[in-house]
């Protein structure tokens, strides 16, 4: 089997209340509070292929939502021996603009979407502010210039990037919404990206605030509980829960703080 090693790269972080991470709060009649929320995007490698699961939110994205950055996501690449001239495959799992925030900077990278993921924002439901207040234009004409490029390539349900690597596509949050299944050698990890914000939305079935179609965003977790008893899953890694670094091991050197793995790379 191919195993690969997955870095869990934290580069920013901002604080927030309950009500207004979670979908109509109220109905779990509890306190409201602070609540924090990390951003990451994920590395999966072995000595023969490297793959960017999202690229983070940019210097603009962020600042224009008031959003901390503890570390520019193409420095936090460079650091772990990762550049875009070496032009590594980039998994978008969604495009958000703290999920495609840096594509540009990857111009040379094959590109994998859900096709109903990219063809949702080219439509003018997407222009509604509901959805729109979560992307940055420039950053989805860059995903469009990628396709016109010949470098993206688009699925529907599943895609087998390479062994030990697959895609799915469960919606929910946003119409093509993916997460990332993948072979380690400390079993089977999967990248929930923004389908599992946090570790207790998906334990308690609590749906986020930000949602494209709230019945696909209960299957999603159903989903991904039935992967996990079924075996075919050893390791959840949420979105945004700052927890999540604590739950795998810590990197050595300096990026200690932001990054965790899972696995080694074969």
């Amino acid at each position: 089997m191919t195993e690969y090693e997955v870095a869990i790269v934290k580069y920013g972080s901002r604080t927030t209340t309950r009500s207004d991470v979670y979908l109509n709060y109220q109905v779990y009649h509890a306190p409201d509070g602070p609540i924090g929320m990390d951003y990451f995007f994920w590395v999966v490698r072995n000595a023969d292929r490297t793959v960017l699961v999202d690229t983070g939110f940019s210097d603009l994205g962020g600042r224009r939502r008031q959003r901390t950055m503890l570390i520019d996501p193409v420095e936090a690449c460079a650091r772990l021996g990762i550049l875009p001239a070496a032009a590594p495959t980039v998994v978008v799992t969604h495009a958000h603009y703290d999920h495609i925030g840096n594509l540009a900077r990857f111009p040379r990278s094959d590109i994998v979407i859900a096709e109903r993921e990219l063809a949702f924002w080219a439509t003018g439901t997407s222009r509604h502010p509901q959805f729109h207040h979560s992307v940055e234009d420039d950053e989805l004409a860059a995903l469009r210039a990628a396709r016109e490029e010949g470098r993206v390539v688009t699925f529907a349900d599943r895609h087998e990037l390479a062994p030990g690597i697959e895609v799915l596509e469960v919606g929910g949050h946003t119409p093509g919404q993916s997460v990332v299944r993948v072979a380690t050698g400390d079993g089977t990890a999967l990248l929930a990206s923004d389908a599992i914000h946090y570790y207790e939305e998906y334990e308690q079935n609590m749906p986020f605030m930000s949602v494209a179609n709230l019945v696909d965003m209960y299957r999603a977790f159903d989903r991904v509980r039935d992967m996990v008893k079924a075996g075919e899953v050893d390791h959840v890694v949420s979105g945004h829960d700052p927890g999540t670094l604590a739950r795998f091991t810590p990197a050595r050197g300096e990026l200690n703080d932001v990054v965790a793995t899972i696995g080694r790379p074969a």
